[in-house]
């Protein structure tokens, strides 16, 4: 199912305030600037006619 812009954005700014390794990057200055290059993409990704699609839900495992 399709991912919505709100959706891709919040990734994006995840991914953009976190290294490689999932730890945040230093200084709050990555805060702001990533939301704000976060939202900039997805709008661009949105004009360009990209689908960013997110898989269903897992159901959960059985212990």
């Amino acid at each position: 199912m399709p991912a919505t812009g709100e959706e891709v954005a919040e990734v994006l700014a995840y991914a953009l305030r976190h290294d490689e390794r999932g730890k945040p990057r230093r200084g709050a200055a990555w805060e702001v600037a990533a939301a704000v290059l976060a939202e900039q993409l997805a709008a661009h990704l949105e004009r360009a006619n990209m689908v960013v699609v997110k898989r269903p839900p897992r159901p959960p495992h059985s212990t």
